[in-house]
Order: C-alpha cells, then sequence, then structure tokens
C-alpha cells in the first residue's frame, strides 16, 4: 500500500463578515512574511535559527494587535513556509523568497491541523468547516473526503489551506489516502508534441485541441475593460493612488482571467486522464520553458528585432501552459502504473520519423512536413512527425540507448529508425 498526498479544492461561501476577518489574516499573514524576511536579511547569519525567528514572532503577536489577528498556528505556517522557500532555493529548485507586494501577491491562509476543521457534510452540495478566528463556514462538496467514519490515521485530511481568488475564497485540503501499489501500464506508448496551432499531438496522428477559453462576448469585454484601465491609469498622475474605478476594473481583468484559467485547467485535467488511461509510456520534450518566453527587447545599445511579434509569441506558450500539462502528466501516469520520459528537444521537428534523416527543406510548412531524401519520401503532419521522434527517442532513453543524437551534425546522420520502410 502506498500512501498519496493530494490537494482537493473547494469554492467557500462566506458571509461579508467572515470575508472581512479572512482578509484581515491574508494581510497580517503576508505581512508577517514581509517581517521574517526583514529579519533574515538584517539579522547576522549565525544569528539564524528557527527558534530565534519563533521568539521573535511570539513577540511580536504580543506587541502589535493588528498581526494578533492571525491564529498562532497560522503564523507558524508562515514561518515554516519561509524557511523552506529557502532550502529550496539552495537546493536549486526555485529562486529567493523576496517581499510580497500588497496587490501582487496571492492572499492565502494556512491551517496546518486536520482536526481543527471540524468538517462535517451538511448535504449533497454543501458542506461545513471551522475556520480559526472567523468561525462555521460552507464550501462546496464536490468530491467524497476521509471524515468522520471514513477518516483513520492513513486516510485523513492534514491541513487545509484558504486562498483569495478573483472570484472569491476558496479552501484547499490536503488529503492523505492509503491507495493499493499501481500495477505496471500495459498500454502502448506515445510521444507528445507541445505546441501552439495543435496544443498536443500525439504520434499515433491524434490531436488534442481546444478552442478559445473566452467566449467572443468576454473576449470583447475584455479588450474593452483593457481600454478603460490604460486610459484610466494615464490620467492619473504618477505615485497616486488607484481610484475606486480603476481598482473595479483591475478586478474584473482579473475575473475574466480566471475564467478563462480554470477553464484551461479543466481541459488539462481531462486531456491529461485520457493519455495517461491509454498508454502506459509517454515521451515530452525537455524544454526550457523560461528561456523560451524571455522577450525580444533587448538593450538600447543592440535592441531586438520583431518585438511584437515575439510578444505575441510569448503569450501564446504562456497560455498552453506546457509546464503544467507536463506536471499533470507526470504524477496522473505514475497513479496509472505509467511513466513520463523527458528527451531531449533540439532537431525533433526536422528529422525524419521514417528514416532518421534530416534533411535540409523537409519541413516544408507549420504543419507539412516531407522528408526530401530520395529513398524515403515520409509525409506527415509536421507536429505528428515530432511526435513520433519523440516517442523514438522516449524508448532509446528507456533502454539505455540515449537519444537520437540530437547534437550530431547533418552530415554524420543517425541509423534509421524503428520506422524505416
Amino acid at each position: 500500500m502506498l500512501k498519496r498526498r493530494r490537494g482537493h479544492r473547494a469554492r467557500l461561501r462566506l458571509t461579508p463578515a467572515q470575508a472581512l476577518g479572512a482578509e484581515d489574516q491574508g494581510h497580517a499573514a503576508r505581512a508577517l512574511w514581509n517581517l521574517v524576511h526583514d529579519w533574515w536579511t538584517m539579522i547576522p547569519r549565525e544569528g539564524r535559527s528557527l527558534a530565534a525567528a519563533d521568539a521573535a514572532i511570539r513577540q511580536g503577536r504580543k506587541d502589535l494587535p493588528w498581526l494578533a489577528v492571525l491564529p498562532a498556528q497560522a503564523a507558524q505556517a508562515v514561518l515554516k513556509t519561509y524557511f523552506q522557500a529557502w532550502k529550496n532555493c539552495w537546493e536549486g529548485r526555485a529562486e529567493a523568497p523576496a517581499f510580497k507586494s500588497r496587490f501582487r501577491s496571492r492572499m492565502a491562509i494556512d491551517i496546518p491541523q486536520g482536526r481543527d476543521l471540524q468538517i462535517v457534510r451538511l448535504n449533497r452540495r454543501w458542506g461545513r468547516m471551522w475556520v480559526p478566528k472567523i468561525g462555521y463556514a460552507l464550501f462546496r462538496w464536490t468530491r467524497d473526503l476521509p471524515v468522520g467514519r471514513r477518516a483513520d490515521s492513513e486516510n485523513r485530511i492534514t491541513g487545509a489551506r484558504l486562498v483569495k481568488e478573483p472570484d472569491g475564497w476558496h479552501v484547499v485540503f490536503r488529503v492523505q489516502r492509503e491507495v493499493p501499489e499501481p500495477a505496471a501500464h500495459t498500454g502502448p506508448t506515445v510521444g507528445v508534441d507541445r505546441g501552439i496551432a495543435k496544443p498536443l499531438a500525439l504520434s499515433d496522428g491524434t490531436f488534442r485541441e481546444h478552442g478559445p477559453w473566452l467566449t467572443k462576448g468576454e473576449t470583447k469585454r475584455l479588450n474593452r475593460l483593457e481600454k478603460t484601465r490604460e486610459r484610466r491609469r494615464r490620467a492619473r498622475p504618477s505615485g497616486e493612488r488607484n481610484s475606486r474605478r480603476l481598482t473595479h476594473t483591475h478586478d474584473q481583468i482579473a475575473l475574466l482571467r480566471a475564467t478563462a484559467k480554470r477553464r484551461a485547467v479543466d481541459w488539462q485535467h481531462k486531456t491529461t486522464t485520457g493519455i495517461t488511461e491509454a498508454f502506459s509510456r509517454i515521451g515530452v520534450e525537455d524544454l526550457a520553458i523560461g528561456h523560451m518566453v524571455r522577450s525580444a527587447k533587448g538593450t538600447v545599445a543592440d535592441p531586438g528585432v520583431n518585438v511584437s511579434q515575439k510578444a505575441g509569441l510569448n503569450r501564446a506558450i504562456t497560455a498552453e501552459a506546457w509546464g503544467r500539462t507536463v506536471t499533470m502528466l507526470e504524477y496522473k501516469a505514475a497513479e496509472r502504473g505509467g511513466s513520463v520520459v523527458k528527451v531531449p528537444a533540439p532537431y525533433t521537428s526536422l528529422r525524419c520519423s521514417a528514416c532518421g534523416r534530416i534533411t535540409p527543406g523537409s519541413r516544408e510548412t507549420q504543419a507539412r512536413f516531407l522528408c526530401k531524401s530520395p529513398a524515403c519520401g515520409f509525409e506527415a503532419h509536421a507536429d505528428t512527425n515530432a511526435g513520433r521522434n519523440i516517442d523514438h527517442a522516449a524508448g532509446q532513453a528507456v533502454s539505455g540507448r540515449g537519444d537520437l543524437g540530437g547534437t550530431r551534425s547533418v552530415k554524420r546522420q543517425p541509423p534509421l529508425g524503428p520506422h524505416a520502410a
């Protein structure tokens, strides 16, 4: 048996008084993070310790009434999260923790102890939970949770976090379950090529596509709101606080963008679930997405070219959230006994998946691939051809034969691929 820890998000239904209390706690948690960050950067290295920071927080909660609004356990969770952020930085998994802005950071309140939640299911649609210093709050019940008679030492809710989104407050439960170890997946293998015109192209010749995340009316409204925002920003003197109308416009824009993100995440969840259920080994390109979406502005001495076109491409790549897709594939494949293999990205779109050769001019257009090798002539959709190359490389990486020679020159051609005629 395995212990599986997952998060489950549900929408909270707070009264106006409870929403104000949650906002006060969220601002206190953000301010505490900034105070801990200042303490960390100012104190000598030999004085930095978890015990010293804990003592400073306890004293601060006694001296500052607005900081005491935050429950003691939530304050301890802020400290632990901050120290974990530094550990992630030291181990190369993330950037160094920084100051949290009032308007650009997301409000979050941690409830580290699951026993404090007192979760009860009221009916088919709603449940009730206890939030420290706020009271009982209703949340949307959309999935069976290990509470009451269904909970034990191995199947339980270990904690929760309240998160402020543009459409209101949500709660994210930390759910621990004991599940049987999955059997090895016996399905076929596949290579997945991520793109813009075709979001996901599979090596079996199929595609996973979606339409716009916003309807025509919502897109028109978003464009109108963005124009209104720019007009009101230009009308205000530099350094002056935003007006209520401008703040309301920002909130309306954020709400529409949050709607688009929810629809994108929903599509990604459904698509990745289908792929992991059908295929045992999934090959994907190991892309440096952060480098791909860098701006092309350059410097004053060396300005970039095609800046607006590159900006549009960056927005399209960011909207597809390629990294989130791979993350979903990885944990869902592991749950079903499959695996995800990352392969080098160079030349997957230029190499012929049938003969294994790179011939100049084979990719005639963005969508059409026609091998110019005299002995081949393989033709397919360009993204499908890339997916086949990714599948081949994933198989060779698993078997220990390495990649398809992505670093080799064109003159030193690799051997014929497994689909050679």
